[in-house]
């Protein structure tokens, strides 16, 4: 899924009213695990100056970055977290394990060509999905749609849930940047510059 679709997803399941460092870690987790991919495609693309191709189409699926999606997409690292949580009666490191563990099985079972090994270190082996959030040869024309009446869901949740100002202005500048994927891969795809994953 794309990422403002995790955040509110996980924000959706542990954040609560009146508890801000559960709801803050309820975000980060839904966020975490993406972080390293902008950092990484963000320094190849915009400093490096390399083609949106190359990066995603050659580094993406590079030893050296796969290593790290199986670290911060790993169900071994986020169920570490969870156990610490537990661990410590932490509600809101709990919150933050749940959020990550919510989007790493939601990216295992919607990437297909673009998976990553998650349960390493035990092994390198990756489940490439039959179905994709965004390669319509793997059903994204479906799954993109559903995503995107999904995340619209959470955001009406949310704002039931949520009465301040600030939380609201929150979920309506998340709910804005689901857009800023759709433009994003829009101009990779096309503009800039042809995207082939494999």
């Amino acid at each position: 899924m794309n990422t403002p679709t995790h955040i509110l997803v996980g924000a959706a399941a542990f954040a609560r009213p009146h508890k801000p460092w559960v709801t803050i870690a309820a975000l980060l987790g839904g966020l975490v695990p993406d972080i390293s991919l902008y950092v990484l495609a963000g320094w190849a693309l915009f400093v490096q100056g390399i083609p949106p191709g190359i990066v995603f189409g050659t580094m993406y699926f590079s030893p050296e970055w796969m290593r790290v999606f199986s670290i911060d997409h790993g169900f071994l690292t986020w169920g570490a977290v969870l156990a610490f949580g537990i661990w410590l009666k932490r509600d809101w490191l709990l919150a933050f394990a749940g959020a990550g563990l919510l989007h790493a099985a939601s990216d295992f079972l919607l990437h297909h060509d673009d998976a990553r090994p998650q349960f390493w270190p035990l092994t390198d082996w990756v489940f490439k999905s039959p179905v994709s959030y965004w390669d319509s040869r793997y059903y994204g024309n479906i799954v993109a749609p559903l995503e995107l009446a999904l995340a619209f869901f959470m955001c009406i949740v949310l704002w039931r849930r949520f009465q301040g100002v600030w939380p609201r202005v929150a979920i309506g500048a998340t709910s804005a940047a689901l857009m800023v994927p759709l433009v994003m891969w829009g101009y990779f795809l096309a503009g800039g510059g042809a995207v082939h994953m494999h």
